[in-house]
């Protein structure tokens, strides 16, 4: 690599720095993946996936191309690096990808009308970086400590199971990866933090939403709109 100045694109991610802080953003690749599928003229719509989507494979539905729908949504899933208010509806879709039906092409183009309304509003979304804790070993030797990381939790019988020491008959069988996290929690790696219900933002990546509860969430995960 070589200084070329400030850093202004990385990888696909076009990246803003500013006094209050660096953002990163797709804004460029939104317009791309539009232009390529032919939607920028669509009719934008307020939230990438419906409440209710009843979204399933659909048997007696009609077929639709299956390179064109994997394409699409190979399209999004490279999105979602800076675009986590895509994520619960190009999983959703992306299961359909062995036989997709007109249906499931539908509930895609729904997710381009949406970026398509968002880019009206600016550009596209920006987003704050956040970095996730991928090589902790690497991370201490730079001599950054992470010690009681919160853990938000909506859910009181996790929480009790979660800082019981004792073992019992309805503990015994939960998977390895659950006695991994009640392990962190004994070692003070995290530390787990009640949270209403309203409030858990991870819901945004498990559930859909109505337009004014999925804005609400995409705010408390730090996203924004350019100026």
């Amino acid at each position: 690599m070589s200084a070329m100045g400030e850093l202004s694109f990385f990888l696909g991610l076009q990246v803003n720095q500013k006094e209050d802080g660096f953002f990163i953003h797709q804004s460029k690749y939104v317009k791309d993946i539009l232009s390529r599928f032919k939607m920028e003229d669509c009719t934008p719509y307020d939230t990438p996936i419906p409440v209710n989507h009843k979204l399933n494979f659909d048997p007696d539905g009609k077929d639709v191309d299956c390179r064109l729908y994997r394409a699409m949504i190979g399209s999004l899933m490279y999105l979602t690096a800076s675009r986590p208010d895509i994520m619960f509806a190009v999983c959703i879709c992306s299961r359909f990808q062995a036989k997709p039906k007109e249906s499931h092409l539908i509930a895609v183009k729904r997710i381009f009308r949406y970026l398509k309304g968002k880019q009206r509003l600016g550009q596209g979304n920006l987003q704050q970086v956040v970095a996730n804790p991928v090589d902790t070993t690497a991370i201490k030797r730079l001599r950054f400590e992470f010690h009681r990381t919160p853990m938000l939790i909506d859910n009181n019988a996790t929480m009790y199971i979660t800082n019981n020491p004792v073992k019992h008959s309805k503990t015994k069988h939960m998977e390895i990866r659950y006695h991994f996290i009640r392990d962190c929690e004994e070692k003070r790696l995290i530390e787990l933090v009640k949270v209403h219900t309203d409030y858990n933002f991870v819901d945004l990546f498990t559930k859909a939403f109505d337009r004014a509860w999925f804005e609400f969430l995409i705010k408390m995960i730090g996203m924004i709109n350019p100026e």
